[in-house]
């Protein structure tokens, strides 16, 4: 699991990197989102980010990626706390 947060100060470039990460994630923030997939899948994202909104960006821009261990606990309180609980219906 890993941890993609951003502050990207062009509107249509910040909704083209939302929708894009959507397609491998959930947002958990506003411009945070968390992944819960592969390496494989982080080295698409870095890939797309060097190669699509990169050159894009001013120096108002950034993204952060926090990759997670298995082993890493994730402190979750609030709404939060919800998100993780799986429903089961029968």
């Amino acid at each position: 699991m890993f941890i993609v947060a951003y502050d990207i100060s062009n509107n249509k470039t910040r909704t083209r990197f939302s929708n894009f990460l959507k397609k491998y994630g959930r947002r958990i923030q506003y411009s945070v989102f968390e992944i819960k997939n592969s390496n494989r899948v982080l080295n698409n994202i870095l890939l797309e980010i060097e190669n699509r909104y990169k050159a894009k960006f001013t120096d108002a821009d950034s993204i952060l990626i926090f990759p997670l261990g298995k082993t890493t606990k994730v402190y979750r309180f609030g709404y939060a706390v919800n998100e993780e609980k799986k429903i089961v219906f029968l």
